[in-house]
């Protein structure tokens, strides 16, 4: 790796966020080399902070979402907490929030008002449906977008629907806003202007929902939930082996003739009459999963899977959680780093984007408060302003250990 310049070295955002959506965004953009100042409630912070304990006593949505911040506690129902909030955000070039509808308005941050005062300022806000429409003013989490937007109605069995086993409109939210941050970013350079950004996490989410949406618009028919198969192709399930499952799609009817003839040496069956085209395979689904099913248990799960990969057959080892911390494919392409947290290092993976000539940051988790005192210092507030704040519950400061976001441990000498 070189020593150029991180994609966002020198660019600030102060984030109003908690739980997910913003948080996932605002990790992105440190990931890429950004400064996230992230405000939390004193005493309290983010509420994620508290979801669980599972890494090291801290919380693993926290772990996974916060790295590489600065954390402030600010008393935000205070004036004053106001007022440092309104004076970080000026200093930012990009604000990110996802309070409840409103509240941001509420708080002094209304985002048409911030951009009347900023005309560079960037300024991003996340809700559940929009600032619009009839339901603007309801709270919304991701299971209940999940249903919302008809994505649950889709997920599942035919028997059970249920939703996805990790927060999918959160996470649809938060990409599609560091997305626009980042295109915000490259037209202020053009223009020298910032702007108001707003997404949805509904609106997100209906978006993902692509081709299931066409066909109900134009085909007139909800797919149904299929499990691990799919509607529109087949074979295109889990499939029992001598000593477990594996997962086939195949999608084409080259596919087929590969899958019958190099991996089962089953030629006879490449040219069924009721197999040999994926409409036929789709109607006669359940002959197709029995005939499959029939030759993949020949077989052991490695030697079919490494079978398939020579045929050039789609297949997938089903792994458990356990199994994906292990993998080979993480491993020998050494993706694993170690990042600093208040409790001690754990793991963490690299984020997906590669850039071939710097290495993204990991940075550190911030303990609740911990950059308190520095990030009100650039404020011009003095260290006896700072005890002052504190002693009057305005802001929060932290005590003890500090891990700094670079990655690196630095002591801390903060009073609680």
């Amino acid at each position: 790796m070189t020593s150029e310049l991180l994609p966002l070295d020198g660019i600030t955002v102060v984030a109003l966020e908690q739980a997910v959506a913003a948080p996932l965004a605002t990790r992105h953009l440190a990931d890429l080399g950004a400064r996230v100042i992230k405000i939390e409630r004193v005493g309290e912070g983010d509420f994620a902070r508290n979801y669980d304990d599972a890494v090291l006593g801290l919380a693993s949505h926290f772990v996974w979402l916060n790295r590489g911040k600065e954390s402030v506690a600010i008393d935000l129902k205070s004036a004053r907490g106001r007022a440092l909030a309104e004076q970080l955000v000026a200093t930012a070039d990009v604000f990110i929030q996802n309070a409840a509808p409103g509240a941001a308005a509420r708080l002094g941050l209304d985002a048409e008002e911030l951009a009347r005062r900023h005309p560079r300022l960037i300024i991003a806000g996340i809700s559940g449906y929009g600032t619009d429409g009839p339901l603007r003013d309801r709270k919304a989490y991701d299971m209940l977008i999940q249903a919302e937007a008809g994505l649950i109605s889709i997920t599942g069995t035919p028997e059970t629907a249920t939703k996805t086993g990790i927060p999918t409109s959160d996470i649809a939210a938060g990409l599609y806003t560091t997305q626009a941050v980042l295109a915000a970013l490259f037209r202020r350079e053009r223009t020298g202007r910032g702007g108001v950004v707003d997404v949805s996490m509904f609106d997100a989410t209906v978006e993902w929902l692509g081709h299931p949406m066409y066909m109900q618009m134009y085909g007139g028919r909800q797919i149904p939930r299929m499990g691990l198969s799919h509607a529109s192709i087949a074979p295109y399930d889990a499939y029992p082996t001598a000593d477990g499952q594996i997962l086939i799609g195949v999608q084409n009817d080259r596919g087929w003739r590969a899958l019958v003839t190099e991996v089962f040496g089953r030629p006879d069956l490449a040219d069924r009459a009721d197999l040999a085209t994926n409409p036929l395979r789709v109607a006669n689904r359940d002959e197709c999963d029995r005939v499959v099913a029939e030759n993949t248990r020949r077989f052991p799960t490695a030697d079919l899977d490494a079978r398939l990969a020579d045929a050039g057959v789609p297949a997938a080892q089903i792994n458990d959680l356990a199994k994906v911390v292990a993998h080979e494919q993480l491993s020998s392409r050494d993706r694993w780093r170690s990042i600093d947290t208040p409790s001690g290092p754990v793991e963490a993976v690299l984020p997906p984007t590669t850039f071939r000539d710097v290495e993204l940051p990991m940075g550190g988790i911030p303990a609740l408060g911990e950059h308190t005192r520095e990030i009100l210092g650039t404020l011009g507030l003095t260290a006896g302003d700072i005890d002052w704040l504190v002693s009057d519950g305005v802001v929060g400061v932290h005590e003890g250990g500090s891990t700094s976001v670079d990655g690196e441990s630095s002591a801390g000498t903060l009073s609680a």
